[in-house]
This record gives structure tokens, sequence and C-alpha cells, in this order.
């Protein structure tokens, strides 16, 4: 079972960063508050960011309109857990609000639709 291993060249690996650097090691924080679709606003706009990592900006930037947690995650390319904590940080801070939608009611599912979408899946 003694495989030729792989070799990884810097170059080849592309850019890696040590998660619990961007949030100063605090990977385990939960945010149950914050789900994929809450949307965040910054209630300072103007105001400088007191915090230097260029994360921070980059959230307060994107929170000039109304984005949700996931579109932040995204933009960043940083996992959704990561940067729940950075969000966090500026809620904490009063620099971000946050609004959860409210979880649906009932089946709001439309069968003529999912149908649609179910055969063109098929006809792939």
């Amino acid at each position: 079972m003694n495989e030729p291993r792989e070799h990884w060249y810097e170059e080849d690996s592309g850019p890696l960063v040590r998660l619990f650097a961007v949030t100063g090691g605090r990977g385990g924080i939960q945010r149950p508050e914050l789900s994929m679709t809450t949307q965040l606003v910054d209630v300072q706009r103007g105001a400088s960011v007191r915090r230097t990592e260029p994360e921070y900006a980059a959230i307060v930037r994107m929170c000039r309109t109304p984005i949700s947690v996931a579109e932040v995650a995204a933009h960043l390319q940083l996992p959704l857990a990561v940067v729940k904590v950075l969000i966090g940080d500026l809620i904490d801070e009063g620099r971000l609000v946050y609004r959860t939608p409210p979880p649906p009611t009932g089946s709001t599912a439309d069968m003529g639709l999912l149908t649609a979408v179910l055969e063109g899946i098929r006809s792939l």
C-alpha cells in the first residue's frame, strides 16, 4: 500500500489561510441568530472601522446595502462559520444590524414550478 506521494508546491496549492488566524482562534463560536439568509446592513455608514483586519473592512463595505450572510461569505471566499464569527464581532460592536427572515409557514411550494424543474433536470 505504499503509493507514491503527490508533491505539492506552493504555487500549485493556491492561497492557504489558517482560518483560526482570521478569527483569532474563535472557530467554534455559534451564532444561531445568523442564518445564510440573514440580511445585514451597516448602521454607521461613513465611520471608520475600528478593527484593522482587512476582512472586517470588506464586510462593512459590502453591508452598505442589505446583503445576506451567504453572499458575504461567497465574496470573501471564506467558510460560512468563519464569516459568522466576523459578522458577530461587528454586530456586538453595534456596527452592523441584522434581520433574519421569518421561517416559512405551511407549504409554499408551487407544484407546477417543482414539476418544471424536475423535467428540466431529467432533460439534461
